[in-house]
């Protein structure tokens, strides 16, 4: 891969970065989701159930590397989605 490509690539991640009220850092799947190229949420959450298997299976912990979280939205009425 080109060097100017992987630095705007890890530019475009970091301006999606967030940040807990402690200084944590994370990221949203749905705005990972754009920033890969994946049209379909539900593409991109198989994706996301192979990386927790993956972070499984090499001994780590899920929960210390994914959060479920939900969003609220407003289009038309209230609902929860993932983010």
């Amino acid at each position: 891969m080109k060097p100017d490509l992987v630095h705007s690539l890890n530019a475009d991640f970091e301006s999606h970065a967030k940040s807990t009220e402690s200084g944590i850092e994370f990221w949203l799947a749905r705005d990972l989701q754009h920033l890969l190229d994946y049209d379909k949420w539900d593409n991109f959450a198989q994706v996301i159930a192979k990386a927790k298997t993956a972070c499984e299976i090499s001994g780590h912990k899920i929960a210390d590397h994914f959060a479920d979280v939900g969003k609220m939205i407003k289009a038309g009425k209230a609902r929860n989605i993932k983010p």
